[in-house]
């Protein structure tokens, strides 16, 4: 009885503290490192980039379409994988891997998630910690910025690579609308039931944002060069119907719902005021 009771706690002290963890999307990697669990970390999505030392880990595909096989292959004990993917949640429980699901999709979504991935890799304390210094940083950031005019703002995350067509914006569902409002901002798509949805340059101009964020071909933030940006801007800048500001940006932190949420808010606060 007495070795049943032990094999039981050993086995429990394992699945709370699981030593081979793979994530599958780069806010769960970014977090996971930030309360001090990367070095249990073996594998990641093909997107993580942060911190620097993910870059030697091996890839087992995207946040969309996670490689299963190659999955299964590492031997994890946990593996992070966002709510939405059900398909793979079912197979890599079919498996008997254990999962668990988060979202991220919206900034509450994130922030809870922080805390989450604490929980199921043993680090309860330092998960809890990290969200409270989020917060801490987003309320002090919008604190700031009471009484300031509320500039409007467009932030195009997808579109025809060198055209102004094709483009997808940032809606009212997404992390980035809740913290352009923190920044002191107002989403011109704010009321749109899409996440992202899509707009034309027509549509663009009827809204007239007194900001434009145009992340739409460098979404894949790694190797884009200060002369990309720049023929970015030159797209915007032959538009005479066009009186915005426009910033062409190329950083994960605006793209990753993960710790470094602030510093997007940052950010958009600079761009805004």
């Amino acid at each position: 009885m007495r070795l049943i009771y032990l094999l039981f706690a050993v086995a429990t002290s394992y699945a709370a503290n699981p030593q081979r963890i793979i994530s599958t999307a780069p806010g769960f990697t970014e977090t996971l490192f930030a309360i001090g669990a990367g070095d249990r970390v073996v594998a990641v999505s093909t997107y993580c980039h942060f911190p620097i030392v993910v870059e030697k880990l091996p890839r087992i595909g995207s946040y969309l379409q996670p490689n299963i096989e190659a999955i299964a292959k590492l031997k994890p004990d946990l593996v992070l994988v966002h709510a939405e993917q059900k398909q793979a949640l079912a197979q890599l429980n079919g498996l008997g891997i254990h999962t668990v699901a988060l979202r991220n999709t919206s900034l509450e979504d994130t922030l809870k998630t922080v805390r989450e991935i604490g929980v199921a890799v043993g680090q309860s304390s330092a998960g809890i910690a990290l969200e409270a210094r989020i917060r801490g940083k987003l309320a002090a950031i919008e604190k700031r910025l009471e009484g300031q005019p509320r500039k409007t703002l467009l932030f195009v995350v997808g579109r025809t690579p060198g055209r102004l067509d094709g483009m997808i914006a940032v809606g009212k569902g997404s992390f980035l609308n809740e913290l352009i409002r923190i920044a002191g901002g107002r989403n011109v798509l704010n009321d749109s039931p899409v996440t992202y949805p899509k707009i034309s340059l027509e549509g663009l101009m009827r809204l007239n944002p007194d900001v434009i964020v145009d992340m739409g071909d460098m979404a894949v933030t790694t190797g884009v060069t200060e002369a990309h940006k720049r023929s970015v801007l030159k797209l915007w800048e032959v538009q005479p119907g066009v009186t915005a500001k426009v910033y062409a940006v190329a950083a994960d932190i605006f793209v990753v719902p993960g710790p470094r949420v602030a510093e997007a808010a940052e950010e958009f606060a600079r761009m805004l005021h």
